[in-house]
């Protein structure tokens, strides 16, 4: 009898040792929490905050007590840690929303063609825009932009290719973790003291803000870039060293190509954090009514100080209503909100876009 005279044996369909819960239990026991917390809701006169938080407390006590009935402690044990982590989830996603919804409820009212191309001068009350604030923000971070991202490139280039066991490396490393903790007003008075010495002490400009920025900006730049240097694989390196080809060019052709979509992600999001920075602004900048695009030259108005200037100075109320100051500062908080989004989805399409192929 030969190997191929023996006939297979049949294949047992696979049992499960425990049963399970079907896949929409979940959605089951969080209805029937929802109309359980209902009525004594109801009965007691809570507000919706405080029927959710009963809810979702007996969700966790349902839901695992089911699954240990039916299943077994360890999938039970799963569940719970599961509902957990989503609970804590929504949790920390509700004040995004609601941000976002507050925002973007008294701000949409606000957004039309005159409020986006006029500035603020001789505008006593109604009326009025944002023109000059936008065209500030983006000068005075776009400077910002140029200082800090070839000082913050070179500086982690130096750290990761250059530095590695050098005590220059290990005080730049230090330093740039100090720069991180710094609070925004410190880079502010810094940039003030520093061209006041300059210019004298009634100077305030755009470019000032820039350099205050920059403080702000130059260390996530650092550290955003030598971490995506350190992810390229040091056997690159050395085959490009062993082809003969110098460091300088290894760095240039190899290295930065490599890390690319994550150092343009890096330096995106640092625009991003900076943007929305005030203290600084308030100190160095100033504040102006009409549109300046001269950055070496008078007072500079960004989104944020325009913010701040139209909550804590609104105007005159009319009878009945609000006072103007307000509803424009909405209108602006909501132009901020869209710039920063746009640059962490652009931050994201960039990465994505750069990112090394995995063929």
């Amino acid at each position: 009898m030969t190997t191929t005279d023996i006939a297979p044996l049949p294949r047992s369909p696979m049992t499960l040792t425990h049963p399970r819960l079907p896949r929409w239990a979940p959605l089951l026991v969080g209805v029937l929490a929802l109309a359980v917390t209902g009525l004594p809701a109801m009965l007691l006169t809570w507000g919706l905050v405080a029927w959710l938080l009963l809810s979702a407390v007996l969700f966790l006590v349902a839901l695992p007590l089911w699954s240990l009935g039916v299943e077994n402690r360890r999938a039970a044990v799963d569940r719970l840690m599961t509902s957990l982590v989503w609970s804590t989830f929504v949790i920390a996603l509700i004040p995004l929303v609601w941000l976002i919804w507050t925002v973007a409820r008294y701000g949409v009212p606000m957004i039309d063609g005159n409020f986006l191309t006029f500035d603020m001068r001789s505008v006593p009350g109604v009326g009025g825009g944002i023109y000059h604030a936008l065209i500030g923000t983006l000068l005075v971070t776009f400077a910002a932009a140029l200082i800090s991202v070839p000082v913050g490139l070179f500086a982690a280039i130096y750290l990761v290719e250059y530095g590695k066991g050098k005590q220059l490396a290990r005080w730049i490393t230090f330093l740039v973790d100090v720069m991180t903790g710094i609070p925004s007003i410190v880079a502010g008075l810094f940039a003030l003291a520093l061209f006041v010495l300059i210019f004298g002490p009634e100077i305030r400009l755009g470019f000032g803000g820039s350099v205050a920025l920059s403080l702000l900006m130059i260390p996530i730049v650092v550290r955003s870039t030598e971490e995506m240097l350190r992810l390229v694989p040091d056997d690159l390196r050395e085959a490009s060293y062993a082809l003969g080809v110098p460091k300088w060019r290894t760095i240039t052709r190899v290295v930065l190509p490599t890390s690319l979509g994550g150092i343009i992600t890096g330096i995106t999001l640092a625009v991003a954090r900076v943007i929305g920075e005030t203290a600084p602004l308030l100190v160095i900048a100033g504040k102006t009514d009409s549109v300046n695009f001269n950055l070496f030259g008078e007072r500079m108005t960004t989104l944020p100080v325009f913010i701040f200037y139209s909550f804590t100075q609104p105007g005159v109320a009319p009878p009945g209503g609000e006072a103007p100051g307000i509803a424009r500062a909405w209108g602006a908080a909501l132009v901020l909100i869209v710039i920063v989004m746009v640059l962490n989805l652009l931050a994201r399409v960039v990465g994505k876009i750069f990112a090394p192929s995995q063929k």
